[in-house]
């Protein structure tokens, strides 16, 4: 079902078996409660789960993903999988957050006229754009190097500690980040798609200044016949922004990852991030290849 749902929507988000899978293994999902399916016979042809945040402050965001089969779109499905998410997240709320307030938070491609009025006629609004971007590696523009008192070290074992600090750091002012608690991260870090040999952290003396942690999703390659390495998370403490400290981070990452045999590096990044990132990402010579739409609705007050 996500398969065709890819080849119709285009949103560029494969999946293989054990990608699904994983999903599964997420704390934050409480599947008893949290999720629902739509079979037509033993043929799955909708579904929604939510996800919890890690923290509800001030209002918990609980992210809402779903979809129909496009076979089966335009009979009503859509909408009645987001009436459901609306009930089934006032339990599921109540047993993380109780007393706080509640709102859904789901997203689509900015293009996609008939999810967003789905959305907007059940009371969603358009809060923000995130783009995925990417980058042909042979013909990236030359790398940046760190400042001459910065280091940049390979992510490991023992600097893991650090490197979640200063990624909540550095997200601490971010639209709709919440920080990665030692579960989150570690099921991050735990996960089929992480590379730790394309994750890196910058420090000054002994100071942690940034970080920069990579994925690969083999579903991806397999659809597309191109290794593609995925910038998760790039972040500078903001003590230490305007540096150059995230471009050297960059730029050591697309370099290991064009030497490794990678054809492209994709990432997200917030259209209105406060850091100026998309800026940055374009002069290291990403474009933008598609834009979503973060739709938002208050449950709960």
């Amino acid at each position: 079902m996500l398969a065709a749902i890819e080849a119709e929507d285009k949103a560029e988000v494969h999946f293989n078996e054990q990608d699904v899978l994983e999903e599964f293994e997420d704390p934050y999902c409480d599947f008893p409660r949290g999720s629902t399916a739509v079979y037509d016979g033993g043929t799955m042809v909708g579904f929604a789960a939510l996800t919890s945040r890690t923290s509800a402050d001030p209002t918990h965001e609980m992210y809402q993903w779903g979809g129909v089969h496009p076979s089966y779109r335009g009979a009503g499905l859509g909408g009645k999988l987001l009436d459901w998410s609306e009930q089934a997240a006032l339990p599921v709320h109540e047993a993380r957050f109780p007393g706080h307030p509640l709102a859904l938070h789901s997203e689509c491609l900015s293009l996609n006229e008939r999810a967003i009025a789905l959305f907007g006629a059940r009371g969603y609004r358009q809060e923000r754009w995130f783009h995925l971007m990417n980058v042909e590696l042979a013909r990236s523009p030359p790398g940046r190097d760190a400042p001459p008192s910065v280091r940049i070290v390979d992510f490991n074992a023992e600097n893991s500690d650090v490197a979640r600090a200063i990624r909540n750091e550095a997200f601490r002012d971010h639209w709709g980040s919440t920080e990665s608690t030692p579960l989150k991260w570690s099921r991050l870090l735990e996960s089929s798609a992480f590379r730790p040999q394309f994750s890196f952290l910058a420090f000054e003396g002994s100071q942690p200044l940034g970080v920069i942690l990579c994925l690969e999703f083999v579903a991806d390659a397999a659809a597309t016949g191109k290794r593609d390495l995925y910038v998760q998370t790039v972040g500078t403490v903001r003590a230490a922004r305007n540096r150059g400290i995230a471009s050297a981070l960059l730029s050591r990452v697309l370099q290991a990852a064009k030497s490794a045999g990678f054809k492209t590096a994709s990432l997200n990044v917030d259209a209105d991030s406060p850091t100026g990132a998309v800026g940055l990402y374009q002069r290291a010579g990403f474009s933008v290849v598609n834009t979503s739409v973060s739709m938002v609705k208050q449950l709960r007050a």
